[in-house]
């Protein structure tokens, strides 16, 4: 089988503090997993090792074969990444910064690609507005179509929909949704497990830079007596921490 994110040994020390202890993780290809944890558990760091942002102290991380260290180049132009922080060129339009991030991968986008992108995040009207002008939630679409421009085949979520309106929740969901039908992998980080219960086939639980439980969703709900992740989270938790 071929892994769309393929993670061994992965650690990640700052100083005396260690980040990421050791761990395996794989994802197959067209899958919807769900990366949950605390803050500080170690998640976006994890991220960051494959997104070649940060360098491993230990490990191989891949991502659909290639090396995000020695094959940076390739691995970066097999993944699109939302990342928790609003990040945005204010010197740009909507339109223009869509095919400045593109340029980026020697991509030449077409306009059927960027109007799909722009009606399916709900962006279409303010095409060629200024990203300062925009509020925080259209911004957050914007960083969304970013991560998407060049089409890759992973995904990585982290924290989309913090702090955004249902309405914009909703559509970026059925928007992501059409993109993993069509065989895309999708990674999301999330602190709305009710997000993660309705998305994700299978779930890791990460705390202290370590997975503490992975398994397929419905393999949680089973064991929650509430038939909740929210619940299962929870125990997983406090088992950790006993």
């Amino acid at each position: 089988m071929r892994w769309a994110i393929d993670v061994r040994g992965a650690f990640k020390q700052f100083g005396s503090l260690t980040a990421v202890a050791g761990v395996d993780w794989q994802v197959e290809e067209g899958e919807f997993f769900g990366l949950l944890g605390p803050n500080g558990a170690g998640k976006t760091t994890l991220i960051s090792m494959l997104a070649g942002l940060v360098r491993p102290t230990a490990g191989s991380l891949r991502v659909m074969g290639y090396d995000s260290v020695r094959e940076y180049r390739y691995a970066r132009r097999a993944l699109g990444i939302v990342p928790q922080e609003l990040v945005f060129d204010p010197f740009f339009t909507v339109l223009e910064c869509l095919r400045f991030q593109a340029g980026y991968y020697g991509i030449r986008v077409g306009d059927d690609w960027l109007e799909e992108l722009l009606v399916g995040l709900g962006l279409r009207e303010k095409a060629h507005a200024n990203l300062r002008t925009l509020s925080g939630g259209m911004k957050r679409r914007v960083m969304v179509a970013q991560a998407l421009v060049h089409r890759p085949p992973v995904i990585i979520l982290d924290e989309p929909t913090a702090g955004v309106d249902v309405a914009l929740r909703q559509s970026l969901w059925n928007f992501i949704r059409s993109f993993h039908q069509q065989g895309h992998t999708i990674v999301l980080t999330t602190h709305y497990l009710e997000e993660a219960e309705l998305l994700c086939e299978r779930v890791a639980i990460m705390k202290g830079g370590q997975f503490v439980a992975l398994d397929r969703t419905e393999n949680f709900l089973a064991r929650s007596q509430k038939q909740s992740l929210e619940s299962a989270f929870l125990e997983v938790m406090q088992g950790a921490t006993e």
